[in-house]
Protein backbone atom coordinates (compact mmCIF):
# COMPACT_ATOMS: atom_id res chain seq x y z
CA UNK A 1 0.00 0.00 0.00
CA UNK A 2 1.31 3.71 -0.72
CA UNK A 3 0.22 6.25 1.74
CA UNK A 4 1.64 10.10 0.42
CA UNK A 5 0.30 13.36 2.14
CA UNK A 6 -0.66 16.06 -0.52
CA UNK A 7 -0.54 18.75 1.39
CA UNK A 8 -0.40 19.72 5.33
CA UNK A 9 0.75 22.98 7.39
CA UNK A 10 4.64 22.61 7.41
CA UNK A 11 6.83 22.27 4.51
CA UNK A 12 8.18 18.82 3.94
CA UNK A 13 9.54 17.46 0.64
CA UNK A 14 10.22 17.55 -2.99
CA UNK A 15 9.17 21.16 -3.00
CA UNK A 16 5.93 20.55 -2.64
CA UNK A 17 3.30 23.52 -1.70
CA UNK A 18 1.94 23.64 2.64
CA UNK A 19 -0.84 25.67 3.43
CA UNK A 20 -3.58 24.83 6.42
CA UNK A 21 -5.38 22.00 5.78
CA UNK A 22 -4.75 18.29 4.74
CA UNK A 23 -4.95 15.34 2.09
CA UNK A 24 -3.66 12.08 1.48
CA UNK A 25 -3.02 9.89 -1.61
CA UNK A 26 -3.81 6.38 -0.44
CA UNK A 27 -3.18 3.79 -3.42
CA UNK A 28 -4.19 0.31 -2.43
CA UNK A 29 -4.90 -3.07 -4.79
CA UNK A 30 -8.59 -2.07 -5.17
CA UNK A 31 -8.32 1.39 -5.04
CA UNK A 32 -6.55 4.81 -5.68
CA UNK A 33 -8.30 7.51 -3.20
CA UNK A 34 -8.17 10.91 -1.48
CA UNK A 35 -8.60 11.46 2.52
CA UNK A 36 -9.55 14.89 2.11
CA UNK A 37 -8.39 17.49 -0.17
CA UNK A 38 -6.14 20.31 1.54
CA UNK A 39 -8.04 24.40 1.83
CA UNK A 40 -7.54 24.60 -1.86
CA UNK A 41 -6.09 23.47 -5.46
CA UNK A 42 -2.52 23.32 -3.98
CA UNK A 43 -2.90 19.38 -3.47
CA UNK A 44 -3.42 19.23 -7.07
CA UNK A 45 -0.07 20.58 -7.81
CA UNK A 46 1.26 18.75 -5.51
CA UNK A 47 0.26 15.57 -7.01
CA UNK A 48 1.79 16.68 -9.92
CA UNK A 49 5.11 17.26 -8.62
CA UNK A 50 5.11 13.83 -6.87
CA UNK A 51 3.85 12.01 -10.03
CA UNK A 52 0.18 11.00 -8.88
CA UNK A 53 -2.39 11.15 -11.28
CA UNK A 54 -5.73 12.16 -9.84
CA UNK A 55 -7.18 11.30 -12.73
CA UNK A 56 -7.26 7.47 -11.59
CA UNK A 57 -8.65 8.21 -7.71
CA UNK A 58 -11.56 6.48 -7.96
CA UNK A 59 -12.34 7.08 -4.26
CA UNK A 60 -12.70 10.47 -2.22
CA UNK A 61 -13.55 10.67 1.55
CA UNK A 62 -14.24 13.90 3.31
CA UNK A 63 -13.22 13.77 6.86
CA UNK A 64 -15.60 16.44 8.39
CA UNK A 65 -17.33 19.40 7.22
CA UNK A 66 -14.38 22.01 7.16
CA UNK A 67 -13.14 24.13 4.22
CA UNK A 68 -9.13 22.83 5.32
CA UNK A 69 -10.15 19.57 4.24
CA UNK A 70 -13.34 20.25 1.58
CA UNK A 71 -11.69 23.26 -0.30
CA UNK A 72 -9.87 21.06 -2.89
CA UNK A 73 -12.91 19.09 -4.03
CA UNK A 74 -14.59 21.21 -6.63
CA UNK A 75 -10.54 21.76 -8.33
CA UNK A 76 -10.58 18.04 -8.25
CA UNK A 77 -13.85 17.29 -10.06
CA UNK A 78 -12.58 19.37 -12.59
CA UNK A 79 -10.01 17.09 -13.80
CA UNK A 80 -12.04 14.37 -12.46
CA UNK A 81 -15.77 14.16 -12.43
CA UNK A 82 -16.22 10.45 -11.95
CA UNK A 83 -14.54 9.51 -8.47
CA UNK A 84 -17.38 8.70 -5.98
CA UNK A 85 -17.03 11.33 -3.01
CA UNK A 86 -17.93 10.30 0.78
CA UNK A 87 -19.49 13.00 3.53
CA UNK A 88 -20.79 12.68 6.24
CA UNK A 89 -24.73 13.65 5.95
CA UNK A 90 -24.39 16.21 8.56
CA UNK A 91 -20.93 17.87 7.21
CA UNK A 92 -22.88 19.73 5.01
CA UNK A 93 -24.53 22.08 8.32
CA UNK A 94 -22.92 25.53 8.81
CA UNK A 95 -19.68 25.73 10.89
CA UNK A 96 -17.78 28.34 12.46
CA UNK A 97 -14.91 29.48 14.43
CA UNK A 98 -15.06 32.12 17.23
CA UNK A 99 -12.36 34.97 16.55
CA UNK A 100 -10.95 37.91 17.43
CA UNK A 101 -13.85 39.31 15.01
CA UNK A 102 -16.31 37.37 15.48
CA UNK A 103 -17.47 33.97 14.34
CA UNK A 104 -16.38 32.13 10.83
CA UNK A 105 -17.63 30.17 8.53
CA UNK A 106 -15.63 27.64 8.26
CA UNK A 107 -17.76 24.99 6.77
CA UNK A 108 -17.33 23.20 2.95
CA UNK A 109 -18.78 25.45 -0.18
CA UNK A 110 -22.12 25.56 -0.57
CA UNK A 111 -21.40 24.52 -3.99
CA UNK A 112 -20.08 21.07 -3.36
CA UNK A 113 -23.73 19.97 -2.48
CA UNK A 114 -24.74 20.20 -6.36
CA UNK A 115 -21.94 17.64 -7.58
CA UNK A 116 -23.90 14.58 -7.98
CA UNK A 117 -21.24 12.07 -7.29
CA UNK A 118 -21.72 12.38 -3.57
CA UNK A 119 -22.50 9.99 -1.52
CA UNK A 120 -24.30 10.89 2.09
CA UNK A 121 -23.11 8.66 5.14
CA UNK A 122 -25.25 8.51 8.31
CA UNK A 123 -23.05 6.16 10.79
CA UNK A 124 -20.89 2.97 9.04
CA UNK A 125 -20.17 1.66 5.80
CA UNK A 126 -18.08 -1.18 4.22
CA UNK A 127 -17.68 -0.25 0.74
CA UNK A 128 -15.38 -3.60 0.41
CA UNK A 129 -13.76 -5.59 2.27
CA UNK A 130 -10.54 -2.99 1.98
CA UNK A 131 -12.64 -0.16 3.01
CA UNK A 132 -14.83 0.66 6.09
CA UNK A 133 -15.65 4.66 6.90
CA UNK A 134 -17.63 5.14 10.76
CA UNK A 135 -18.74 7.96 12.68
CA UNK A 136 -21.24 8.17 15.40
CA UNK A 137 -17.94 9.33 17.77
CA UNK A 138 -19.66 10.03 21.03
CA UNK A 139 -17.73 9.11 23.94
CA UNK A 140 -15.74 12.60 25.31
CA UNK A 141 -13.04 11.48 27.65
CA UNK A 142 -9.98 13.84 26.69
CA UNK A 143 -12.05 15.75 24.19
CA UNK A 144 -9.44 18.53 22.80
CA UNK A 145 -10.54 21.69 24.50
CA UNK A 146 -9.47 23.71 21.25
CA UNK A 147 -12.61 22.63 20.05
CA UNK A 148 -14.26 25.24 22.44
CA UNK A 149 -14.46 27.75 20.26
CA UNK A 150 -15.87 25.86 16.98
CA UNK A 151 -19.51 26.19 16.86
CA UNK A 152 -22.49 25.12 14.65
CA UNK A 153 -25.66 27.06 13.61
CA UNK A 154 -28.70 24.91 15.06
CA UNK A 155 -32.38 26.56 14.56
CA UNK A 156 -30.35 29.85 13.95
CA UNK A 157 -28.23 30.31 16.77
CA UNK A 158 -24.73 29.32 17.02
CA UNK A 159 -24.30 26.61 19.81
CA UNK A 160 -21.06 24.30 20.37
CA UNK A 161 -19.90 22.02 17.46
CA UNK A 162 -20.20 18.57 18.86
CA UNK A 163 -19.13 16.69 15.53
CA UNK A 164 -21.72 14.42 14.84
CA UNK A 165 -19.82 15.54 11.09
CA UNK A 166 -16.44 13.63 11.49
CA UNK A 167 -16.29 10.28 10.00
CA UNK A 168 -13.00 8.16 9.84
CA UNK A 169 -11.56 5.98 6.81
CA UNK A 170 -9.95 2.60 7.61
CA UNK A 171 -7.93 0.46 5.17
CA UNK A 172 -7.22 -3.06 5.34
CA UNK A 173 -4.72 -4.76 3.15
CA UNK A 174 -2.26 -7.40 3.75
CA UNK A 175 -3.65 -8.10 7.47
CA UNK A 176 -2.90 -4.80 8.64
CA UNK A 177 -5.06 -2.08 9.43
CA UNK A 178 -4.82 2.08 8.93
CA UNK A 179 -7.05 4.33 10.58
CA UNK A 180 -6.97 7.51 9.11
CA UNK A 181 -8.69 10.51 11.12
CA UNK A 182 -8.59 14.32 9.91
CA UNK A 183 -8.39 16.05 12.66
CA UNK A 184 -9.56 13.54 15.59
CA UNK A 185 -11.93 16.81 16.79
CA UNK A 186 -13.79 13.80 18.76
CA UNK A 187 -10.68 13.04 20.62
CA UNK A 188 -7.96 10.52 19.46
CA UNK A 189 -8.89 7.86 22.71
CA UNK A 190 -12.36 8.06 21.51
CA UNK A 191 -11.63 7.61 17.64
CA UNK A 192 -9.79 4.54 18.97
CA UNK A 193 -12.87 3.57 21.46
CA UNK A 194 -15.24 3.07 18.66
CA UNK A 195 -12.61 1.28 15.94
CA UNK A 196 -12.76 -0.97 18.83
CA UNK A 197 -16.36 -1.51 19.13
CA UNK A 198 -16.58 -2.12 15.57
CA UNK A 199 -13.30 -4.25 14.68
CA UNK A 200 -13.09 -5.84 18.20
CA UNK A 201 -8.63 -4.64 17.94
CA UNK A 202 -7.08 -2.35 17.59
CA UNK A 203 -5.25 -0.64 14.36
CA UNK A 204 -1.74 -1.22 13.25
CA UNK A 205 -0.99 2.83 11.81
CA UNK A 206 -3.24 5.82 13.18
CA UNK A 207 -2.91 8.87 11.03
CA UNK A 208 -4.48 12.07 11.86
CA UNK A 209 -4.24 15.27 13.20
CA UNK A 210 -4.82 15.66 17.33
CA UNK A 211 -6.43 19.28 17.18
CA UNK A 212 -4.33 20.64 19.72
CA UNK A 213 -3.23 23.40 18.67
CA UNK A 214 -2.88 27.20 20.34
CA UNK A 215 -1.99 30.48 19.57
CA UNK A 216 -1.32 31.14 23.38
CA UNK A 217 0.56 29.16 26.00
CA UNK A 218 -0.97 25.66 27.27
CA UNK A 219 -2.29 26.06 30.63
CA UNK A 220 -1.94 23.44 33.25
CA UNK A 221 -4.96 21.31 32.80
CA UNK A 222 -4.38 21.43 28.94
CA UNK A 223 -0.61 20.43 28.96
CA UNK A 224 -1.79 17.13 31.86
CA UNK A 225 -4.49 16.47 29.53
CA UNK A 226 -2.30 16.26 26.55
CA UNK A 227 0.36 13.94 28.81
CA UNK A 228 -2.18 11.50 29.59
CA UNK A 229 -3.43 11.38 26.44
CA UNK A 230 -0.07 10.50 25.14
CA UNK A 231 -0.07 7.83 28.00
CA UNK A 232 -2.87 6.06 26.91
CA UNK A 233 -1.75 6.27 23.40
CA UNK A 234 1.47 4.59 24.30
CA UNK A 235 -0.65 1.61 25.16
CA UNK A 236 -2.35 0.87 22.02
CA UNK A 237 0.14 -1.32 19.75
CA UNK A 238 0.45 0.81 16.89
CA UNK A 239 2.34 3.92 15.01
CA UNK A 240 0.85 7.33 15.03
CA UNK A 241 1.18 9.73 12.12
CA UNK A 242 0.40 12.97 12.86
CA UNK A 243 0.51 16.92 12.06
CA UNK A 244 -1.50 19.59 10.56
CA UNK A 245 -4.18 20.88 13.53
CA UNK A 246 -1.67 18.88 16.32
CA UNK A 247 0.68 21.47 16.84
CA UNK A 248 4.53 22.06 17.70
CA UNK A 249 4.35 22.13 21.55
CA UNK A 250 1.77 19.54 21.85
CA UNK A 251 3.52 17.13 19.35
CA UNK A 252 6.79 18.10 21.53
CA UNK A 253 5.27 16.72 24.56
CA UNK A 254 3.77 13.97 23.35
CA UNK A 255 6.63 12.69 21.53
CA UNK A 256 8.57 12.78 24.99
CA UNK A 257 6.33 10.21 26.15
CA UNK A 258 5.56 8.21 22.88
CA UNK A 259 9.16 8.19 21.24
CA UNK A 260 9.48 6.41 18.13
CA UNK A 261 5.69 5.50 18.10
CA UNK A 262 4.75 8.95 17.26
CA UNK A 263 5.92 10.46 13.79
CA UNK A 264 5.67 13.89 12.42
CA UNK A 265 4.27 14.33 8.91
CA UNK A 266 5.09 17.35 6.74
CA UNK A 267 3.56 18.22 3.23
CA UNK A 268 4.70 15.60 0.06
CA UNK A 269 6.04 12.94 2.55
CA UNK A 270 5.36 9.39 2.20
CA UNK A 271 4.73 7.04 5.07
CA UNK A 272 6.68 4.08 4.80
Amino acid sequence: MKIINLIEDTPGSSNCLYEHGLSFYIETKKHKILMDTGASDAFIKNATQLGIDLKQVDIVVLSHGHYDHSGGILSFVKINPNATIYIQKNAVNDYYSIRENGPAYIGIDKKILLLSNIVYIDDLLNIDDELTIFSNITDRKFWPQTNQRLKKIENGVLIQDDFDHEQCLVVNENNCSYLFSGCAHNGIVNILKRYDQIFKKYPDKIISGFHMIKKIPYDQDEITMIKETANILTKVPAVFYTGHCTGKEAFAIMKEIMGEQLVLIHSGMEIE
